[in-house]
């Protein structure tokens, strides 16, 4: 069975977290139903990455691509102490192995008391608490 893009889209669009898909120029190139209702106007398909996230990361995302480029797989950024997610650089390969760009994964916080909670109902609440 061939997957259509209409197809893709609406898995992409189930899946509860965001993706924002950003090529090789840094230029965000799609973004799923999850992402643009956590980044609003922030970000843009077709504008850079850097238009959300500050000039200074520049370095640290080209030294995950270089990672990438030598066979990397998901690579572990940081803990955000804002948030409590942990968040992942993602590379994402064409079928000959290339690094065409990446996106990054973030892991909401939860706990045992909250475990089946879903994603997108934890960040409702968080939006509406904070």
């Amino acid at each position: 069975m061939e997957i259509s893009l209409e197809v893709l889209r609406a898995i992409l669009d189930a899946y509860p977290y965001e993706v924002v898909f950003v090529d090789r120029t840094h230029t965000v190139r799609y973004m799923n139903r999850a992402a643009k209702r956590r980044y609003g106007e922030r970000v843009a398909v077709g504008n850079s990455l850097f238009n959300c996230h500050n000039e200074s990361t520049r370095p640290k995302i080209e030294a995950f691509l270089q990672r990438a480029d030598q066979g990397e797989g998901e690579m572990f950024e940081t803990l955000n102490g804002q948030t409590g997610e942990r968040e992942f650089f993602t590379p994402v390969r064409a079928e000959d192995g290339r690094v065409i760009g990446y996106f990054e994964r973030h892991e909401s916080p939860w706990n045992r008391d909250s475990a089946s909670e879903p994603v997108g109902d934890y960040w409702k609440r968080a939006d509406e608490i904070g």
